[in-house]
């Protein structure tokens, strides 16, 4: 059989010419259309979660805020009216005041004791490789795994142990508070601390001990510097987690003894009115402020 030859085929007419040029323009638009389409509509469903996350996020704190202009006792829609009487009346509620001074000691002094721990921990376990490091770490994060409610159990019966043993008090002593509080904190801690170490270049590290820095100068001088915000971010972390415990805090505190979480407690099982969210709104207050102002000079961004 003879094969055909392509050079002895009849040239395409100007006309088919243009009417496939067109066809393939209309295609290639067909598809840029439905891609510039999908592109859209990924980013409007994007736009959508985020926008429903920030609305789960704010409305709890937008509504305590609120509430806490009522001016009635008992809460009902629509208020009355508003007023500033509910902060006005934390002066005559001094075991929040002492609740908030307790909560802030503790929570510094669990704070302090966290980042020394953490601190020298991270630096030698982001140098270590192998099944050591993730049984170190999985022994350092165990506070977070188990709920904070049978942390403070098993603290309580050890601590209860210990002073059979030793004759000195834990359970109900500030010292004790701090402890469990301490022990709570390390995870997170340590989690942001071995998060921002992996980032390091260990090229900074090993050029400064071949200039004859010790590895404390050049931990000090060297390593830390560079996790600075880090090391904030995880201080952050530690005092907010300290400060608002509930569960380890009610098997730590002796009778009489409270933190302003337990405080709020007890008086909601005595009444229900607009001063709960005047003490939440400060709280509130308390920790945007200390965040922004740590942000001013620490980008929590590039840690968090």
């Amino acid at each position: 059989m003879r094969r055909d030859d392509p050079f002895s085929r009849k040239p395409m007419s100007l006309g088919a010419v243009r009417d496939g040029a067109i066809r393939a323009c209309r295609n290639a638009i067909e598809m840029m259309t439905s891609h510039a389409l999908t592109l859209a509509l990924q980013r409007l469903a994007h736009g959508a979660m985020v926008a429903a996350a920030l609305l789960v996020i704010l409305l709890p704190v937008v509504l305590i805020v609120w509430l806490s202009f009522f001016t009635n006792e008992v809460l009902a829609l629509p208020p009355e009216g508003y007023s500033l009487r509910w902060y006005q009346a934390l002066a005559g509620q001094p075991q929040f005041l002492a609740g908030f001074r307790l909560s802030a000691i503790v929570a510094v002094a669990a704070t302090m004791i966290s980042l020394l721990v953490t601190i020298p921990a991270a630096l030698v376990m982001a140098r270590m490789e192998g099944r050591g490091r993730e049984i170190l770490t999985n022994i350092l994060m165990s506070p977070l795994i188990v709920p904070a409610i049978v942390v403070g159990s098993g603290l309580y019966i050890a601590f209860v142990e210990f002073e059979i043993a030793t004759d000195i008090q834990l359970n109900g002593a500030t010292l004790g508070l701090i402890a469990g509080h301490a022990l709570i904190t390390l995870p997170w801690s340590l989690r942001l601390l071995l998060a921002n170490l992996g980032g390091l270049n260990p090229a900074l590290n090993e050029a400064a001990l071949s200039l004859g820095a010790t590895p404390l100068v050049a931990a000090l001088k060297v390593t830390l510097p560079v996790i600075w915000p880090g090391l904030v971010a995880a201080a952050l972390f530690c005092f907010v987690v300290s400060f608002s415990n509930v569960e380890l805090s009610l098997f730590l505190v002796a009778p009489g003894q409270t933190t302003l979480p337990i405080a709020l407690l007890q008086y909601l099982q005595w009444k229900i009115d607009p001063l709960i969210a005047a003490v939440s709104t400060l709280q509130i207050l308390i920790v945007a402020g200390a965040l922004l102002v740590t942000n001013r000079f620490v980008s929590l961004a590039k840690v968090v």
